[in-house]
């Protein structure tokens, strides 16, 4: 059984991950806002759900795009809207860091997202098309190998960006200064929302 070259797909999986998206601006907000410790489950929910996204395109349900192209559209207004009301809720926030403000994003909180977030739908489909050997492995065995390179690349990935996030807890002290990164996050979000509806609409 000839193994196939894990690089390319290592690479691919490095890139989506590490590139802004949905995801690593609201795990950069929450880290900043509650601290890289309250934000794990907010991380562990992006993981597993983009993780458990993976594996279903490589089974097969990406084609659902192809027979049903209005499916994609409504997940990327239901995502696009979830976005603006997050940024919403940031625009509103004034003193988050504390233990008993706004609460952070839950575990199924960010799990659920996975699966209206059109850069992970990309990605996934993307990964079950070009990188998954079925050739090689089969394509039960070629899934699970594409699966686990993300397992093993995504996770580290989005944590950059959380880490990232609570490094700027101790700048955003004041009052002041928490209000322009809130706006700046809130924009962000914003801009990425309006993206989703008009960049990946193909």
């Amino acid at each position: 059984m000839l193994i196939p070259d894990p690089l390319p797909c290592i690479s691919y999986a490095f890139v989506m991950g590490i590139t802004p998206g949905p995801n690593n601006v609201m795990l950069t907000a929450s880290g900043a806002r509650f601290g890289f410790r309250r934000t794990l489950p907010h991380l562990a929910g992006v993981a597993s759900g983009f993780i458990l996204l993976v594996a279903a395109c490589c089974a097969g349900l990406g084609a659902l795009f192809l027979h049903w192209p209005a499916l994609q559209t409504v997940l990327r207004w239901a995502g696009s809207a979830y976005l603006l009301f997050l940024g919403w809720q940031l625009l509103r926030a004034d003193g988050v860091q504390g233990e008993g403000a706004a609460k952070p994003i839950t575990f199924l909180e960010g799990l659920s997202f996975q699966y209206v977030n059109p850069k992970g739908w990309v990605a996934a489909v993307t990964a079950a098309t070009l990188f998954m050997p079925t050739a090689q492995l089969g394509p039960v065995v070629g899934g699970l190998y594409v699966t686990a390179i993300f397992a093993l690349v995504g996770p580290s990935c989005s944590g950059v960006w959380a880490l990232f996030g609570s490094s700027l807890r101790h700048l955003l002290a004041q009052p002041l200064r928490l209000k322009i990164f809130n706006a700046a996050m809130a924009l962000a979000l914003a801009a990425t929302g309006i993206m989703m509806v008009t960049r990946y609409d193909r």
